[in-house]
């Protein structure tokens, strides 16, 4: 499954690559995230509690960020297990100078397995979407100026069904897939 979309942000460039690059903005933006530590610099683990049609769960994984190009691009890439399946994913994010701010764009691949994988690939991608679509909007929320609201531009996405064992780029989609489903 691929997904792809962007946020124009009322903030220059460089502070909204810090913003990336920060576990506590970071932590705010992933829907259901209990817990989200930095190991290293390009590299954290997460916990997120999430459901996913009649599954719930709570998903542990590791993230780490990678093709690192400061503070025009870099790569998201995570994987995590719950005793209801697994996920594993990837997400490409670039930055660029747009109309006094930054368009942030992304194209995200995940997958999923294991007994989730059996609630159907049409939830599962339209979750997936919701995710991604959850987590780029309050990180867009998070570092606007209080003033500003985000212009939210997202593309309509390339969403190829895929049978019971999925493919995810994305740890970090698939915890936003699972935990926007749970906030519905």
């Amino acid at each position: 499954m691929k997904l792809s979309g962007s946020y124009q942000i009322k903030l220059e460039k460089q502070k909204v690559w810090e913003a990336l690059n920060n576990p506590e903005i970071l932590q705010k933006s992933i829907p259901g995230c209990e817990e989200f530590k930095k190991n290293s610099d390009t590299e954290f683990s997460a916990t997120a509690k999430n459901k996913i049609g009649p599954f719930n769960a709570t998903f542990t994984g590791e993230i780490e960020l990678k093709d690192l190009n400061p503070p025009h691009s870099y790569k998201i890439v995570g994987s995590g297990n719950s005793p209801v399946g697994f996920a594993n994913g990837e997400a490409s994010v670039t930055l660029e100078d747009f109309e006094n701010g930054t368009k942030l764009n992304y194209t995200v691949e995940a997958n999923v397995g294991g007994k989730i994988a059996q609630v159907g690939s049409r939830l599962i991608d339209m979750t997936a979407k919701k995710m991604a679509d959850i987590f780029f909007g309050k990180f867009s929320e998070l570092v606007s100026s209080k003033d500003e609201k985000p212009v939210v531009e997202v593309k309509e996405s390339s969403q190829t069904l895929i049978p019971r064992e999925k493919k995810i780029s994305q740890k970090i989609i698939y915890i936003f897939i699972y935990n926007n489903h749970n906030n519905n």
